[in-house]
């Protein structure tokens, strides 16, 4: 064989052989021992690293010791001691950071803008919403009138001013009862706010003045709810209790049951109110969105007085109850 500079082969002497490494003695070769042929044995000893033996050749313990930075002993040497390298046992957390990650790069504020353009993108930003649930025409014996129930707010997630107003009236004979509500709402948790503010009717004369506290949100099932108080600049205590579901039946086509409660704490000759429970209303309504902004609805709609509000009304020459068939749109923007 040519000589190699600085390489230096051992000549074999025996005949060839059909195995590549016969007669090659590599033992000598730093960390390096080549299998056996086949039917012999060799030692195979390489520092830190063991291999199997070949076909023929006798089983080996695999000893990993020594491999630098492995320890066989349970534990991994060499690993941080941050994130989920932590050792085991019951040592408390670290203490999460208490800065803003990117103030570590970028210096003097920076980054300020940037987190307050993302805060009001995700719900810090002030909305307004206007709501029309009933705006309708009611044909009925005798008189046929017409209704309205709506609001509107503006404002942030926990903190809104809130309009309301609903009223009703028949036709060629004015409006029967009309009211506003200003109101600030305070969200108590993503379903329920608390709302306090002023009542003002228009109608039934003489008009009254209330404060007014009650609460609104969304029930179990989605039950969209709404309860209040009302104490009058003359010392009546009213209360409302109002309730509907939307059931879809499809994308489009939606039945709303509706009930209104009206109570009070006292008779009001005045305002010819009964004490106790003084009117309710009972509405069932089909409506058709073209947009999710404009539905139109037809349904019908059941309204009785009780108590001595029926009796204010039978002497008013009012009718104690009527059933209604109504068309309206619910439409909000």
């Amino acid at each position: 064989m040519d000589d190699m500079p600085g390489m230096t082969m051992p000549v074999s002497k025996t005949p060839p052989s059909t195995d590549a490494h016969a007669g090659h003695d590599m033992s000598s070769m730093p960390g390096m021992a080549m299998p056996a042929p086949a039917g012999g044995a060799m030692n195979h000893d390489m520092p830190g690293m063991n291999m199997p033996g070949g076909a023929g050749g006798q089983p080996m313990e695999h000893d990993m010791s020594s491999m630098p930075g492995r320890a066989m002993d349970g534990q991994m040497a060499g690993h941080g001691a941050g994130g989920t390298s932590l050792a085991p046992g019951d040592a408390p957390a670290p203490a999460p950071p208490k800065d803003h990650y990117a103030d570590r790069i970028y210096q003097n504020g920076a980054m300020a803008d940037s987190r307050s353009m993302l805060h009001n993108e995700h719900g810090g930003s002030s909305s307004s919403m206007i709501l029309f649930n009933l705006a309708e025409y009611q044909i009925r014996n005798g008189r046929d009138g017409y209704r309205w129930d709506g609001e509107a707010w503006f404002g942030k997630d926990l903190d809104r001013l809130v309009l309301k107003t609903e009223g009703d009236g028949a036709l060629r004979e004015g409006v029967d009862s009309a009211e506003i509500q200003a109101l600030y709402s305070r969200a108590l948790d993503p379903y329920w706010n608390v709302q306090a503010g002023v009542r003002y009717d228009f109608k039934p004369n003489p008009s009254r003045t209330y404060a007014t506290i009650g609460i609104e949100g969304v029930a179990p099932y989605w039950f969209e709810t709404e309860a209040a108080l009302f104490l009058s600049n003359k010392g009546e205590v009213l209360g409302r209790i109002e309730g509907y579901y939307d059931q879809r039946i499809t994308q489009r086509l939606i039945l709303q049951p509706r009930v209104e409660l009206n109570l009070s704490a006292q008779n009001v000759p005045e305002t010819r109110i009964g004490s106790g429970l003084s009117n309710a209303e009972l509405g069932l309504r089909l409506r058709y969105e073209v947009r999710r902004e404009f539905a139109p609805y037809i349904g019908v709609s059941y309204d009785r007085k009780f108590g001595r509000t029926a009796d204010y009304a039978r002497a008013d020459g009012k009718d104690v109850k009527a059933t209604s068939f109504v068309i309206g749109v619910r439409t909000w923007f």
